[in-house]
């Protein structure tokens, strides 16, 4: 339900469906209305209370103009639920905007908490790359479970389709527990299976993801690393935790970000990507090497940056990045 109403949108995506929140990132109809689906089949599946922390609000769908957008959401989302058939019921407008609303829990380290990022790499949703629907639980401040949805993502590695399969073989959801490794399945249905990250060990076969927006993550530090580790191969910049999904099955070896001064990571970025690399085999971690830790809120309080490879490689890589910092720092 959820991806064919992504799919959809982004099929028939209008200009009056982009907003601009206030730091200037892009929010579509496709985040609200995939906010508001999942928040509502929460609802009714667990059927009782619960804490959903999530990236957006209804504030600027309150707002006086907002009405159109607001019908369309709706629209949307109704559509999805009568197309599904799994529940008999039509939304109104103030039932998707309080199940919008659902989503403003802070998270911490006390009790369950489902953590939703409802179209994550918005701008590649727009362009028609890479994007995810990632949706994590927290347990105690400690990721437990992990789903990514990436609809365009090819079925093959990327290292062999890149980021558009020529046969349009496309969409794939990762899903994974703490303890119960990590599983890919296509998302026609077909059958799920155990993926692995790469068990590459020289630095020089390693090839590395990283974000598509220079504004996301410093692209000049990363090669700056991969020059260090003594990677050949050029970056693989795909938007979303979709990378985290590539990684889980092996398609890199690596995948480094690291925003640019004054950002703060959000944990609904990072928890569903986080748990399906490391039920995979693989590390994830800070550039000082410490986990990242979820129990905190809706903020990661990370060292510099995020780091991802496995764990032949880490030693390695954390060495590089310790480097590369060291000579990116303003001298005294």
């Amino acid at each position: 339900m959820f991806l064919s109403f992504g799919l959809n949108v982004q099929k028939a995506l209008l200009q009056s469906d982009v907003q601009s929140k206030t730091d200037k990132t892009p929010v579509t109809v496709a985040d609200y209305g995939s906010q508001a689906l999942i928040s509502f089949v929460l609802q009714q599946e667990l059927r009782a209370e619960f804490s959903l922390v999530a990236e957006e609000d209804s504030k600027d769908l309150r707002k006086d103009g907002a009405q159109e957008i607001v019908e369309r959401i709706t629209k949307l989302v109704n559509y999805s639920l009568t197309t599904d058939g799994s529940y008999n019921v039509t939304l109104s407008t103030e039932d998707v905007l309080k199940a919008i609303d659902s989503g403003r829990s802070e998270g911490g380290s006390q009790g369950q908490h489902w953590v939703l990022d409802p179209i994550d790499g918005t701008k590649g949703f727009l362009r028609g790359d890479q994007y995810a629907i990632a949706l994590a639980l927290l347990d105690g401040g400690k990721v437990v479970l992990g789903v990514l949805a990436c609809p365009n993502l090819p079925l093959t590695s990327l290292e062999d389709a890149g980021q558009h399969s020529p046969n349009n073989e496309v969409g794939c959801l990762f899903f994974a527990e703490v303890g119960g490794g990590t599983y890919m399945q296509p998302l026609d249905g077909s059958s799920a299976v155990k993926v692995q990250v790469s068990a590459v060990e020289n630095p020089e076969e390693a090839s590395f993801f990283e974000s598509y927006e220079a504004a996301h993550s410093m692209h000049d530090l990363t090669s700056l690393i991969a020059q260090k580790l003594g990677v050949k191969a050029p970056p693989v910049r795909i938007d979303s935790q979709a990378k985290y999904g590539a990684l889980s099955r092996g398609d890199g070896a690596i995948y480094l970000r690291f925003p640019h001064k004054g950002y703060r990571e959000k944990i609904w970025d990072h928890a569903a990507g986080c748990i399906v690399v490391t039920e995979a085999g693989g590390v994830v971690t800070d550039a000082a090497g410490q986990p990242l830790d979820f129990s905190k809120g809706k903020h990661l309080d990370v060292d510099t940056g995020i780091i991802v490879t496995n764990q032949k490689l880490m030693p390695l890589l954390l060495n590089a990045v310790k480097e590369s910092l060291k000579e990116k720092a303003p001298s005294s």
